[in-house]
């Protein structure tokens, strides 16, 4: 028993330990597809620039096609510190209220505001394949939001408009390869006999309906039972 004890706090100290390092040196949670930008301080220097403008530039500057809201507004006033891209980036997002994602193609910037929540219904398909198909294709988005509801067959999704979009397109892809998928044939019912004895005779049902009667009081020649006496209807 204290054993057990010993193993379990030492287990949650190691975890609290991990997650204090992941925070200390910054690493970030799993994306989509990888943002893939240099490790060298992004120098920007502005006294006063549309926000979009400068969004515009620094997808130019780090060769990215980027894609942005037309509610994304504001202006950039004084120098921006120097800091790696994506924490430059991420830091733009936090002062003035942005989401951004990247799609393997282009970098989608909008503003918070236009955040999506999605629910779909798991009908022909299971939420593990469906989550499976997001990872496999790198679409999946730790800052973002895929949450089964349990006990009722639903899912919400949560992001910016691009990510809620791919993965609605997953979802609906996976539904129309299940539904095209040919069904096995149905097994015929078995069917069902049952003998009634009803004192001398007897009757045979098959399938609910009466089928004949035979009777034992019919005289016997060279041991044979007397001939079935069809029911009449």
């Amino acid at each position: 028993m204290l054993k057990a004890l010993i193993q379990s706090v030492t287990l949650h100290v190691l975890r609290l330990l991990c997650a204090g390092f992941f925070l200390a040196t910054g690493t970030h949670g799993t994306l989509g597809v990888p943002l893939s930008l240099s490790k060298t301080p992004y120098r920007y220097t502005v006294l006063d620039q549309d926000l979009s403008a400068a969004l515009q530039e620094f997808g130019n500057n780090m060769n990215i096609r980027v894609n942005i809201s037309a509610e994304v507004k504001g202006r950039i006033r004084g120098n921006m510190p120097d800091l790696p891209p994506r924490e430059f980036l991420d830091r733009l997002a936090n002062l003035y209220g942005l989401q951004w994602y990247f799609d393997g193609l282009v970098l989608y910037v909008s503003a918070a505001k236009e955040s999506q929540t999605r629910m779909l219904v798991l009908t022909s398909i299971r939420f593990d394949a469906f989550k499976g198909a997001l990872d496999e294709l790198e679409i999946s988005d730790d800052r973002y939001v895929v949450r089964p509801a349990p006990g009722n067959g639903l899912v919400l999704v949560s992001g910016p408009p691009r990510f809620t979009a791919l993965v609605e397109q997953t979802f609906n892809g996976l539904v129309a390869e299940a539904q095209a998928q040919p069904r096995a044939p149905e097994t015929p019912p078995s069917e069902s006999v049952l003998t009634l004895f009803r004192g001398s005779s007897t009757m045979v049902v098959r399938d609910g309906l009466p089928e004949a009667a035979y009777s034992s009081d019919v005289p016997q020649k060279d041991g044979v039972g007397g001939k079935p006496e069809p029911r009449q209807k």
